[in-house]
């Protein structure tokens, strides 16, 4: 099997990394922004095509007040900071979920991140930003006026979203945790031991290279 072109990570774990350091959580969450960065320009590098990333789930709000605001601080903060520079490397920035609860500011933010890069075709960066799988089909469910599941696909977030073809999950979780329940109907699914801050490229290469072992047969029987 070829390597995937579309991929989708569970980036869990930054909580964690930070308490085994004795760090305040802020810190991991830190720590593991600047892994998807590296990670991004891996995926370009190795040839991915779309790279969807479960940034802030909707049931993330439940966390504490301080933790959520400083998510919320770090979120825009990195859109104005790194948009400029991914603009120039040719990404794409893709932001699904849910905009209602999100300030107004970064609702803006994130509108004009997707304007100045939507032309870009190097790889498209889908952010999953308020996002919950049954929130998105719940969504597109209020929209859908059609018969087919193509049509239905129109009323997703993200349209032109490719099915992931591979969905990984750092930290030693073996669940999807609600994230993208449709497109995710046929993935593989690889499971890593790592915390999120320390999935390196050795780490993601070696998920590429396990997807490669797989077998995709999308309900057929193999013949001889």
């Amino acid at each position: 099997m070829s390597a995937p072109r579309y991929v989708a990570i569970i980036t869990d774990g930054n909580g964690r990394w930070a308490q085994s350091r004795g760090l305040p959580v802020k810190e991991g969450h830190k720590a593991g922004a600047d892994t998807v960065k590296a990670r991004l320009r891996d995926s370009v590098e190795l040839g991915i095509r779309e790279l969807t990333v479960f940034s802030f789930s909707t049931e993330n709000w439940s966390r504490s007040p301080e933790e959520v605001a400083g998510l919320m601080e770090m979120f825009s903060r990195r859109i104005v900071d790194e948009t400029p520079d991914l603009n120039e490397e040719g990404v794409r920035m893709r932001f699904i979920g849910r905009r209602e609860g999100v300030s107004q500011n970064l609702q803006e933010q994130m509108a004009e991140a997707e304007a100045l890069t939507a032309a870009n075709d190097t790889i498209t960066f889908f952010i999953a930003f308020n996002y919950g799988g049954r929130a998105e089909i719940v969504d597109a469910a209020r929209k859908f006026n059609g018969t087919t599941e193509e049509e239905f696909r129109q009323c997703l977030y993200a349209p032109e979203m490719h099915d992931p073809e591979l969905l990984i999950r750092t930290s030693g979780e073996q669940r999807i945790s609600n994230y993208l329940l449709w497109q995710c109907a046929y993935s593989e699914f690889v499971f890593r031991d790592e915390l999120w801050p320390d999935f390196t490229r050795e780490a993601f290469e070696e998920s590429l290279e396990e997807y490669g072992k797989r077998q995709r047969r999308f309900g057929t029987r193999e013949t001889a």
